[in-house]
């Protein structure tokens, strides 16, 4: 009898970094796996291990304040970085969210003048902003190939990220700020790897970029779900946004 679909999801800094409602991106990754049949084990990864990053299929990583950026900055080119960077590699999924996103990059810079340099996993740069950014976003993510092509979410930071050449947003912005205010982009999308400013959290009102990133982690196409409650969430606080 061939053993079940399973999934292997860790949790990055899941007690440091974990703000505006990010853990519900982990409760959807699991629950649309598990109505196809598809077993799930989270794993959450805290600071002073070093975990064979390599053996999961998806990792995510929430956001935190600047505070909690310098406390996991240690842990994270410690124990971390080479296990992240073997897992990339190898083809897993990266979700980064915020703070996440931005320690993805060659360096953060915090709102106090401190430069942290980052995994190096993107060619991109932070730095702070004069003012903080918050509100719903609609973004265009059509590049991705999902339907709808929109993606809403929540945006609260004060961070400005610039993607380097040859580097893909995550899509272009509709009505919000994204990743720096001026080039109307957002996140970053780089081959498996995926980074945002997009809380709310993200995935319940986005199915369609949940189910691809679970198909990107499986390395398999999905059955279809009914997503009737989770696109009129999606609808309704895109029509919100665009009022």
């Amino acid at each position: 009898m061939p053993s079940p679909r399973r999934l292997r999801i860790a949790h990055l800094y899941a007690d440091e970094m974990n703000i505006y409602g990010d853990r519900g991106n982990l409760l959807t990754l699991r629950k649309r796996a598990e109505w196809r049949g598809i077993a799930v084990d989270v794993t959450a990864i805290g600071r002073d291990s070093a975990p064979e990053l390599d053996a999961f299929d998806l990792l995510f990583w929430g956001g935190g304040q600047d505070r909690d950026q310098q406390l996991v900055f240690a842990d994270l080119t410690v124990n971390k970085a080479e296990g992240i960077r073997a897992a990339v590699a190898r083809g897993a999924v990266v979700l980064a969210v915020c703070g996440g996103y931005q320690l993805l990059g060659n360096y953060y810079v915090t709102a106090d003048g401190q430069k942290l340099p980052g995994l190096g996993l993107l060619d991109t740069y932070t730095v702070p902003g004069p003012r903080r950014n918050i509100g719903n976003v609609l973004i265009d993510a059509g590049r991705l190939g999902i339907t709808p092509p929109t993606l809403v979410g929540f945006e609260n930071h004060s961070g400005k990220t610039y993607l380097g050449p040859g580097l893909q947003p995550l899509g272009r912005v509709i009505r919000g700020t994204g990743n720096n205010g001026e080039d109307g982009t957002e996140g970053v999308a780089a081959g498996n790897v995926f980074g945002t400013y997009l809380h709310g959290s993200l995935l319940p009102k986005n199915p369609q970029l949940a189910d691809l990133l679970l198909a990107r982690a499986l390395g398999e196409t999905l059955a279809p779900l009914d997503s009737t409650v989770e696109l009129a969430a999606h609808a309704m606080v895109a029509a919100r946004v665009l009022r």
